[in-house]
């Protein structure tokens, strides 16, 4: 594809749903459902990337975004909701989100059955022994933000469509011992993991927290809390709490959008250093919360500035091939650790993840897109 028509493909795609459309018709174009990698595991990889895709069939109607995500499910759950997954990680539960539009849509049992399924592991995951979970077995003792998001919005919305009255309680007294351990007075942002054992080498032996504000880490926290807030009716206790939570956090970081590229850099409060680099995938979360956060009246409308900005400097950045759009300046599934394990981490596009951030922040924007400030 040559210059010129990518620019005619950039020139056709004016509204930020439009954009969210392009990255998900170019992914549908590369891949068949069951072939999304890592082909054939229920994985948060695919889930991220299909529920994003969700959202936009719910913007749009069109039925091929529908159609895809159930396929994937179709292909892993079988009649009765038997379906293989990791029973010993929070990543396992965050493709349950895809269950509930399905079975509210098609009605199918299994959907349902899997979704039981899945509830179940908050009965048997290990947890810290003050009750918050383990974010893999392999990682004993260690609380991770990306958990909330993983396990904690799944909860929720397992608790608004089914009733089901531990869960609340559960994610909120979670979400609260993040704060209690991992929080950073100096940036108001968190650190992206924390060790109640303070065995691994990353743990700092006075308080276990990982040493470093990892961009993905803090989007996955950021984009929890936004979504709590549209699960929970107005007024509910915890939503309260979480308003002023959310609202704190966002200001936290547009402190250090770069001015610039108006995006975030893979160590969000180290844009200095020449070795960090601008990360696409968090910004497009930031985006995300950044825009909650102003609907749900966390923050000032005048904040929705920044997200505008990170919106359109992920625009800038995305291009196209002869196969469709691509998002570039992806970091891959990364761990907790030091300063040098972020910075040197491979750096891939079109990574699921990275563009299912993509088009949940063009997805919500999209609000944006008509009204003046």
């Amino acid at each position: 594809m040559g210059p010129n028509d990518m620019l005619q493909n950039a020139a056709r795609l004016q509204t930020p749903l439009l954009w969210g459309q392009a990255s998900c018709d170019s992914l549908m174009g590369r891949y068949l459902p069951e072939e999304l990698p890592p082909a054939g595991k229920w994985h948060y990889h695919q889930g991220i990337f299909l529920y994003s895709m969700l959202k936009v069939w719910e913007q749009t109607g069109d039925d091929a975004y529908l159609q895809y995500p159930k396929r994937y499910v179709d292909g892993l759950v079988d009649a009765y909701g038997n379906f293989l997954f990791a029973r010993d990680e929070l990543d396992a539960v965050m493709p349950g989100l895809l269950l509930f539009t399905l079975d509210e849509r098609f009605g199918e049992p299994r959907y349902r059955a899997a979704a039981d399924k899945l509830r179940q592991l908050f009965r048997t995951l290990n947890k810290t022994s003050e009750g918050a979970f383990w974010h893999k077995d392999k990682y004993p003792y260690q609380m991770w933000l990306d958990g909330l998001y993983m396990g904690g919005v799944f909860a929720l919305q397992y608790a608004d469509r089914y009733g089901d009255g531990e869960l609340v309680p559960m994610v909120a007294d979670w979400e609260r011992l993040m704060r209690k351990h991992m929080y950073d007075e100096t940036t108001g942002l968190l650190f992206h993991a924390w060790d109640e054992s303070r065995e691994f080498p990353w743990a700092n032996p006075a308080t276990g927290c990982s040493p470093e504000l990892w961009g993905r880490s803090l989007g996955w926290y950021g984009m929890a809390l936004a979504d709590f807030l549209d699960i929970l009716p107005s007024g509910h206790p915890a939503a309260e709490e979480w308003k002023g939570v959310l609202g704190r956090f966002v200001q936290g970081l547009i402190r250090f959008q770069d001015p610039s590229s108006g995006l975030w850099y893979q160590v969000v409060d180290k844009g200095e250093l020449p070795d960090n680099w601008l990360e696409t995938s968090c910004s497009s979360l930031f985006v995300y919360a950044i825009s909650k956060a102003v609907k749900h009246g966390c923050i000032g409308k005048e904040h929705l500035e920044a997200a505008r900005k990170g919106y359109e400097g992920l625009i800038a950045r995305v291009r196209f091939d002869e196969r469709g759009l691509i998002v570039p300046d992806i970091c891959i599934g990364t761990s907790a650790g030091d300063y040098q394990n972020y910075v040197t981490r491979p750096v891939s596009e079109n990574d699921l993840h990275g563009a299912g951030a993509f088009i949940l922040a063009c997805a919500e924007m999209e609000q944006w897109h008509h009204e003046q400030l």
